[in-house]
């Protein structure tokens, strides 16, 4: 195929040019994952392949939790849906970890400590609870565990990659953070070579025509 072609298809495949999909959740499970490090950028990437495409319709899927948003695949936000994000988590969270653990060791932050963190943010989140992340940082306090900046980032993030939170709704102007369990309580589990092969079927099924270096990458 020459690049024209290829470039052409991929627009049909991501949904660019032709079929747009009904709704934000359509869109990412068509995807798979959307990357969503940029909150406004990433509503405009669902808003695109969408059918009669609002913001306020994508804000109600986020706040209604119709779409999530976690650390997964790389140690960045991206857009998931509640039946993925544990299959997906259970895939990924090892090699974001992994990528992420000189800046662990930077901020002397060990597995022990991460388990600490994931019971008081666990209990602080109980009974359908949504905190922001200063709210947060208080309970950890509160523990005794020093959360500030950087340093509570990545413990707020080691959460999300131990399956213990993922997105709230809005408060105002404010994200927020729930209890996975509460939030996605009908994800799927996959095996992992199940989680493998689902993952290899979104990625060509919605980014194709691609190569298998393409989706080793």
């Amino acid at each position: 195929m020459s690049g024209v072609a290829i470039a052409l298809r991929r627009h049909y495949h991501q949904r660019l040019t032709q079929n747009p999909l009904p709704g934000p959740a359509e869109v990412v499970a068509w995807l798979g994952a959307v990357q969503a490090q940029d909150y406004p950028g990433a509503k405009w990437a669902l808003g695109l392949r969408m059918q009669d495409a609002a913001d306020d319709i994508v804000e109600r899927a986020f706040s209604d939790g119709a779409i999530l948003r976690t650390h997964v695949m790389r140690p960045t936000w991206h857009f998931v849906t509640p039946a993925d994000i544990r299959w997906m988590l259970n895939l990924t969270a090892s090699r974001v970890n992994a990528a992420s653990a000189y800046m662990y060791r930077q901020f002397e932050l060990d597995d022990a400590l991460f388990l600490r963190g994931n019971a008081v943010i666990a209990r602080a989140l109980q009974g359908g609870r949504q905190l922001t992340r200063v709210e947060l940082r208080g309970a950890l306090a509160e523990a005794g565990i020093v959360a500030e900046g950087a340093r509570l980032s990545y413990i707020v993030m080691r959460a999300e990659l131990d399956a213990v939170v993922c997105s709230g709704p809005w408060r105002g102007k404010q994200f927020t953070y729930a209890l996975l369990d509460e939030r996605a309580p009908r994800s799927r589990a996959l095996e992992r070579d199940q989680a493998l092969a689902e993952l290899t079927l979104r990625y060509f099924r919605g980014h194709g025509p691609a190569t298998a270096r393409d989706f080793a990458w």
